[in-house]
């Protein structure tokens, strides 16, 4: 069944569980994930980035991803995750995306505000929730690490929820996108100063590579939301690399098994089988 974020988040913030953002960018992903959700009776967040769209154009992977949400037996929401631009958030609004996610966060921050702000009140009028990010979330394969002025400050949240009206913030506080050259330092300390400065549900991205200890105390700490991709990528991969001399259905099928069993073990790690 479709959802928003405010349909799954607001309770895992409450209960102190996570739910997982999945980037789902062809159909094989997407079937492993929902199939992953429903087996564990567990809420679940799909969808794509911006810079993921070379890979899946929207206007192509959406029919299908909607599609699947409302023919699931659990809450999905379909979430336009990184909208870098306000024409390709846009569209996803035109496609039926029940979130989206505006990313100004590597640019000016007075744009980044107003921009957001501009994004939530056409959103909101369409019964679309919004996530924003204020501080930068590196990119680990370039990158060995954020340095702490990058880290999301307790003030500039506050800021940022009062000013956008935004449903959900994902903050800075040490992970970064893609995959990690060095051991992330997650700041606990800064999570907490901000889970209790602010009301609204946080997102940590950059989860693909933490370890289980990361996952369970960013969690405690205030998570709500976790996104996942690089490590479905992996477990799709390994399972072609291991399966070389198969019939290509059979190794379709695999891979996809493959996925669904990530999904599967990150949603109990995050504690949100069983929640829908």
């Amino acid at each position: 069944m479709l959802a928003n974020l405010n349909d799954v988040l607001i309770d895992a913030q409450k209960k102190h569980y996570a739910v997982g953002l999945f980037n789902t960018i062809d159909t094989d992903m997407l079937e492993g994930v929902i199939s992953a959700a429903e087996e564990l009776c567990s809420p679940v967040i799909i969808g794509t980035a911006e810079v993921l769209l070379p890979y899946g154009e929207l206007n192509l992977i959406s029919p299908s991803v909607i599609a699947a949400a409302k023919a699931a037996k659990v809450p999905v929401v379909v979430h336009y995750d990184h909208g870098l631009t306000v024409e390709r958030c846009k569209q996803a609004l035109d496609l039926g995306f029940t979130s989206i996610m505006f990313d100004g966060s590597a640019g000016d921050t007075a744009e980044n505000l107003k921009t957001t702000a501009e994004m939530v009140k056409l959103a909101h009028s369409m019964g679309v929730t919004v996530e924003g990010e204020i501080g930068h979330v590196g990119e680990a394969v370039t990158d060995d690490g954020a340095t702490d002025d990058m880290y999301t400050t307790p003030q500039e949240a506050v800021d940022f929820v009062a000013t956008t009206g935004v449903d959900a913030l994902a903050v800075a506080i040490g992970t970064a996108h893609g995959v990690y050259r060095t051991k992330p330092r997650l700041d606990l300390g800064r999570l907490a100063e901000i889970r209790a400065a602010i009301d609204t549900p946080l997102v940590l991205h950059g989860g693909s590579g933490l370890s289980d200890d990361d996952f369970r105390n960013a969690i405690s700490g205030g998570i709500a939301k976790v996104n996942i991709f690089t490590d479905l990528c992996r477990a799709g991969l390994s399972a072609i690399h291991q399966n070389p001399d198969a019939d290509y259905l059979i190794a379709r099928s695999k891979k996809v098994e493959a996925i669904k069993q990530e999904t599967m073990k990150k949603m109990m790690l995050f504690g949100c089988n069983g929640k829908a």
